[in-house]
């Protein structure tokens, strides 16, 4: 079986996100955003095309740009098929019912379900009143001011060749939109290539420049930068000055939200202690040492021992232009 450094540094992602696929029911197979699709069977257990999109949805934002081409799709698969066998491999040597597991499987209940009752309570606290913000807005109203601004939108491909055939089918009245989710390989491709608004300086030089030479509605020629070939549509202009309420109403929003959050969860750890009867040790506090390291003696490391090496990873890919 095909299994690259790619793979492994996705199985390993895998393993830490989430648990073993399971053999489901037919019913069970179709909940979720696929179609229920098995995509492999592995010795009767089957994976399905919702497994996969779950196992997606779960990695790190770093590694789920590796699992959409469709040589990335296949890795994503072969390590959910590798786990799989690892896992089926575990029951059969006992691993899954030892005294380790059983210890660290409660553990990892303890902290999941501490963090969903803190979730709970934290997604209640992020319901801002458009009165909270207004308030907000109005009293950090020199905050919001901007430089002149433009929204523009984009779609970025690798090769000449196919930026050419792109600016082909807009000639002839292809959807901008449309086609940058079609063929951009940039972040914003889902949402028609849309970068939102951004000034000058946001953007790398090369792109800027055009971008901000258009009239609004007007679209670019090829465009060439680090990144790939761009063409670019500008769809608003701004000048400077305060930004409206409604402009600004999400930034709020985001400001706002992790310090009410912050409040809550201080109110609610206050709320627990006084209603609970606690004895803490002090004396006992003072006394506790080092742990030991795992494996040695004492908190340093075994005597000859070679020093840990951090996994290796794979780079991260370029920012492309965004608004800032």
């Amino acid at each position: 079986m095909h299994f690259t450094k790619t793979a492994a540094v996705l199985l390993l992602a895998l393993c830490v996100a989430a648990t073993g696929c399971k053999q489901k029911a037919e019913s069970e197979a179709k909940k979720g955003p696929g179609n229920g699709i098995v995509l492999a069977e592995v010795n009767g257990a089957k994976i399905t095309d919702n497994d996969f999109y779950k196992e997606q949805a779960a990695l790190p934002p770093y590694l789920k740009p590796m699992t959409e081409t469709p040589e990335g799709k296949k890795e994503m698969l072969d390590t959910m098929v590798v786990r799989e066998l690892i896992l089926q491999q575990s029951k059969k040597e006992g691993i899954d019912s030892s005294a380790e597991v059983a210890a660290k499987l409660e553990d990892l209940k303890k902290r999941v379900i501490v963090e969903a009752f803190l979730k709970k309570k934290v997604e209640e606290s992020g319901n801002i009143s458009d009165a909270d913000m207004k308030a907000f807005y109005e009293k950090n109203k020199e905050k919001f001011q901007s430089g002149a601004q433009i929204r523009a939108s984009h779609i970025l491909v690798k090769s000449e060749a196919e930026a050419k055939d792109i600016q082909n089918q807009l000639k002839k009245g292809a959807s901008f939109e449309e086609l940058a989710k079609k063929h951009s390989i940039d972040g914003a491709a889902q949402k028609g290539g849309d970068l939102g608004w951004f000034s000058k300086g946001s953007m790398i030089p090369d792109f800027e420049k055009v971008a901000f030479g258009l009239k609004e509605g007007e679209t670019s020629g090829i465009v060439k930068t680090q990144f790939g070939y761009h063409i670019i549509k500008k769809t608003g202009d701004r000048p400077a000055g305060a930004r409206s309420f409604e402009d600004v109403k999400d930034q709020i929003k985001a400001a706002m939200v992790p310090e009410r959050q912050q409040e809550t969860f201080k109110k609610l750890k206050d709320e627990l202690k006084k209603n609970a009867k606690l004895n803490i040790k002090e004396d006992a506090l003072k006394e506790l040492k080092s742990a030991p390291a795992e494996g040695g003696k004492g908190a340093g490391a075994a005597p000859g021992a070679e020093p840990a090496k951090p996994a290796q990873q794979p780079a991260q890919q370029p920012a492309q232009p965004k608004a800032r």
